[in-house]
């Protein structure tokens, strides 16, 4: 595919741009809608940016934690460059759901301290978070990343970034996912603007977004991702992620009735 170009002797990579493309076009897209039902964009901007450093923090933490196996090489460290290398390496990665999940908390701490609604907030998030993802997965298509199993009728690499990746038809499994959350991204649009499920649209972002997940784990082919119980971590994430999503679907609405009695 393309894995990315030099400029000034400085490679810049597809899935950078992509996440870029992804970020320019889905928060402004969020603020609008946010704007546009009385909220204020610098408040959104806030949030954001607090949700940024959340999943910078989160994507590597949750790739440091599927490799517990090799944390014992932080001990063998001849000195602390050694160590930082190693530590490097352990944590150097990212997982998208350790991103999501760290982005979410840093961000709702932002509108907690702003003291904004959390329910507008989250609704106007929802569809570009599932936009932002939509091209994320893009780019790890063009860069060979996150790649599927081998399959007779599936895609060759050419070029990929990881070797092992080159020569092997391969089902296209980013692309899945970038037309499965383009779909979400619709939906939940669609939702945001017929003013459907009021305050409960990222749980719908959640709740879909696991279901969807923990399939197309299936046709993954990254081994390196780890895995408990023949279940990847994303799997096991997907789990948990959806019973608590699907908890609070169904006890926010009986919480707001209460309220108002």
């Amino acid at each position: 595919m393309f894995p990315g170009f030099t400029i000034f002797d400085r490679f810049i990579s597809s899935y950078s741009l992509c996440a870029l493309v992804g970020i320019f076009t889905a928060c402004p897209l969020s603020i609008h809608w946010y704007k546009k039902r009385g909220g204020s964009d610098i408040s959104m901007i806030n949030i954001y940016l607090f949700g940024a450093v959340g999943v910078f923090f989160g994507m590597h933490i949750l790739f440091g934690i599927t490799n517990i196996p090799h944390w014992h090489i932080l001990t063998e460290a001849a000195d602390f460059k050694d160590f930082i290398m190693k530590f490097a390496t352990i944590f150097g990665g990212s997982v998208f759901y350790g991103g999501l999940l760290g982005g979410l908390l840093a961000g709702g701490i932002s509108a907690k301290v702003q003291k904004l609604d959390i329910g507008l907030v989250t609704d106007c998030a929802a569809p570009a978070l599932a936009l932002f993802h939509c091209f994320g997965r893009i780019g790890c298509f063009l860069g060979g990343c996150c790649y599927g199993v081998e399959s007779e009728h599936g895609v060759v690499f050419t070029n990929a970034l990881i070797e092992s990746v080159n020569g092997v038809p391969r089902v296209p499994v980013q692309l899945y996912e970038a037309a499965f959350e383009l779909a979400l991204f619709f939906t939940l649009w669609a939702l945001l603007c017929k003013g459907v499920l009021k305050n409960r649209l990222l749980l719908v972002y959640l709740i879909s977004y696991s279901v969807g997940r923990f399939i197309l784990e299936f046709w993954r082919g990254d081994e390196y991702r780890g895995f408990i119980f023949g279940l990847s971590t994303s799997q096991i994430v997907s789990i948990i992620v959806f019973a608590v999503s699907v908890v609070l679907f169904i006890v926010k609405p009986k919480k707001a009735a209460e309220s108002t009695r």
